[in-house]
């Protein structure tokens, strides 16, 4: 899986309460992105099993005129991925974040 920035802003969205199902309208605000960078990348998710999604069940009564929602949830192995690459992106960003070790000068030493 190739981490992006808007899939990172995604995974951890959805990683926030992984058992709870999102809606896509939800995610865009959330995850600041467009439908258009978020529905493709949803799908790809799904289609590597990541990601599962059903559609809201309609209530009897209900005539709000609102269409049904999507949710998105992820899988246990959705989770188990997205943990280990939101942790390996956080460990790549400290060592490009100048964690290389800065040269000073000696001391306590005997003369």
């Amino acid at each position: 899986m190739r981490l992006s920035a808007p899939l990172e802003r995604v995974l951890r969205v959805l990683l926030e309460d992984p058992a709870e199902p999102r809606y896509g309208y939800d995610l865009m605000k959330a995850a600041r992105l467009a439908s258009g960078t978020l529905y493709p990348m949803l799908a790809r998710l799904q289609h590597e099993g990541l990601l599962v999604s059903e559609w809201e069940q309609p209530h009897t009564g209900d005539h709000s005129g609102r269409p049904p929602r999507k949710y998105y949830r992820l899988t246990g192995e959705g989770i188990r991925v997205a943990r280990l690459e939101l942790a390996d992106s956080r460990l790549n960003a400290a060592r490009t974040e100048g964690t290389a070790p800065t040269r000073r000068p000696a001391t306590g030493g005997a003369w």
